[in-house]
């Protein structure tokens, strides 16, 4: 159901274990408390979609929504979807199917390009990474987004990829001591190559970090990154079209 208001935004953030949702006003102020439900195992769109469908009808009212998606996305079209099913994502419209189901504006980015929005601070060069099911990447410039780059799939080691070097199942395998020291690393790596002003660490597995961090690092929470939601629907007129793929 769509409000009077207008201003009333479903921010979805899907993750490989769960896929969470709340309602944003036009400034990211949570409106409602967070829905859960539990991902679909190698979901293909409509698995997807009926799990989006599920967490959608417990909200009354919403006027758009706004997609983190764990993958690579371009206009709201999904190339690849590496912790979730990666046969099933190559060239998906997800965003043109979202349309169609819930008759609404929608705007789909990665998901780590999401939390980012809603988490940095806009100055200088800020990245953000999340460690869950694989390794989530974002950049920023002073506030704007740059293109997506999937770090999760370049390899740190001979045929070894970021997602399997750190991700939930290397945790698990490890354990927390070796896992750190993997991140370790890895923070080091990305200090080197990107230079960045400000690093900030979310996902699940970011509770488990036991390592010194530099005072540039700052963990962050899930429940503030989907409040990029709303900064989608923010940008200037010429990035809000290329996301919802107006003309």
């Amino acid at each position: 159901m769509h409000s009077a208001l207008g201003n009333k935004i479903l921010s979805i953030d899907i993750g490989g274990s769960h896929i969470k949702a709340t309602i944003l006003n036009a400034y990211g102020e949570l409106q409602i408390g967070f829905e859960t439900v539990d991902t679909p195992i190698l979901p293909g769109p409509k698995k997807l979609i009926a799990a989006i469908r599920d967490i959608v009808h417990r909200f009354p009212e919403y006027d758009k929504l706004s997609i983190g998606f764990p993958g690579y996305v371009k206009e709201g079209v999904v190339y690849t979807a590496p912790s979730l099913a990666p046969k099933k994502w190559g060239g998906i419209n997800l965003r043109q199917m979202l349309c169609d189901e819930f008759d609404c504006p929608v705007a789909v980015v990665n998901d780590a390009d999401m939390q980012g929005l809603g988490i940095i601070s806009g100055v200088g060069f800020e990245m953000l990474i999340t460690l869950g099911t694989g390794l989530g990447s974002a950049i920023f410039l002073n506030g704007a987004l740059m293109p997506h780059l999937e770090l999760s799939q370049h390899p740190i080691e001979d045929n070894i990829i970021y997602d399997k070097y750190i991700g939930k199942k290397a945790l698990e395998k490890e354990g927390e001591v070796k896992w750190n020291m993997r991140l370790q690393k890895v923070l080091l790596v990305l200090k080197t190559v990107f230079n960045y002003d400000h690093l900030y660490i979310g996902g699940g597995n970011s509770r488990k970090i036991n390592i010194p961090l530099d005072n540039n690092i700052t963990l962050v929470s899930n429940e503030d990154g989907i409040k990029g939601g709303a900064k989608l629907w923010q940008a200037n007129r010429e990035i809000q079209l290329q996301l919802t793929g107006q003309k």
